[in-house]
């Protein structure tokens, strides 16, 4: 290993990340950053086969082919299903970053709250110049406090322990559904109980809040479908901040309409924006009601997740051009 670095080209053309080329380029070291992320398709091509390292959330496989010299490519969140791994060269490695946890976890409490306090449907009424509360009306319902319910996690990774820590502060009861339910839990945490994927129906009907977490693979596509659904609670809340397609949509829909659950904050979606600013068409059908939370898949971009991931990425490069070992090699 050499004590002096080898210059580096680096080419950033994430939208988001392009933002923090301040914290991307304060470790110096003669590498040459290029914010990349307003230019053209084939401005890009052309400038891959003379660069190092790409900085991205997503790769397509021509731009894999045209950059057979890339020693390094950088996912600017965790993950990198929208990486061609297969059409990378075999010199190429793929690293990734987290930093996410703490965001999402604050993200689902605050629509378990929302959703528990009905804060959707009094605000509507409040602008509409309608004053109601248990005081005056007496149909109005009273709203719970999270505290001395339960919460159940699907999936208990980064995220979901995040998640559990939050909740067991505010006096919730952790349940959990992993892949190894016998696996380690951290010592400052303490589940009420665990199982496995098997035990799911033992979690959805024993929780007032559902939190999906679990990553989107062929084995839990479709994972919360109408039979799981039906096995929820008729006042338990679903939240889902991992992946659309984890959860059946049309089954959704119907058990929203139908009153079968109490409610549901939808950070994630079926099929991706247009691009031109368009939310995704799945939006309208559920755009219409008042016990749910709709966000735009941003639970996660706090401004401390990107400065920390900007960091990660910066002492990546670091150690690549000084020799080092890279971290959170996923390839």
């Amino acid at each position: 290993m050499s004590d002096a670095p080898t210059p580096l080209r680096v080419l950033v053309t994430d939208n988001i990340m392009s933002r923090f080329a301040a914290e991307l380029t304060e470790n110096g070291s003669g590498t040459e950053w290029t914010i990349a992320n307003t230019w053209s398709e084939q401005q890009i091509l052309a400038a891959l086969p003379n660069t190092d390292v790409l900085v991205c959330s997503s790769m397509s496989s021509q731009m894999a082919v045209t950059a057979p010299g890339l020693r390094l490519v950088h996912v600017t969140g965790a993950g990198f299903d929208k990486i061609p791994l297969a059409d990378l060269s075999p010199g190429t490695r793929v690293a990734n970053t987290f930093h996410h946890g703490e965001a999402i976890a604050e993200h689902v409490i605050m629509t378990a709250l929302m959703l528990s306090r009905r804060v959707i449907p009094v605000d509507r009424e409040m602008r509409a110049g309608r004053w109601h509360t248990v005081a005056n009306d007496l149909t109005v319902p009273f709203h719970g406090t999270l505290r001395g319910r339960t919460l159940g996690l699907l999936g208990f990774g980064g995220i979901g322990q995040e998640v559990a820590r939050l909740a067991s502060a505010l006096g919730m009861r952790v349940r959990a559904v992993r892949h190894n339910p016998a696996g380690a839990v951290p010592d400052d945490l303490t589940l009420d109980w665990v199982g496995g994927r098997g035990d799911l129906p033992e979690l959805l009907g024993s929780s007032d809040v559902v939190v999906v977490t679990v990553p989107l693979s062929e084995a839990t596509r479709g994972v919360i479908d109408a039979r799981a659904l039906g096995q929820m609670r008729p006042t338990g809340i679903l939240i889902n901040v991992a992946r659309g397609p984890l959860i059946d949509e049309d089954a959704l829909v119907e058990a929203l309409t139908e009153k079968r659950i109490a409610g549901a904050a939808l950070d994630v979606w079926w099929g991706a924006p247009s691009g031109d600013g368009a939310a995704p068409a799945a939006v309208v059908r559920f755009a219409g009601f008042d016990t749910v939370v709709l966000t735009p898949h941003y639970s996660g971009h706090a401004l401390r997740t990107f400065q920390l991931r900007a960091a990660d990425i910066a002492a990546n490069v670091d150690n690549l051009a000084h020799g080092r070992p890279l971290a959170r090699v996923v390839h």
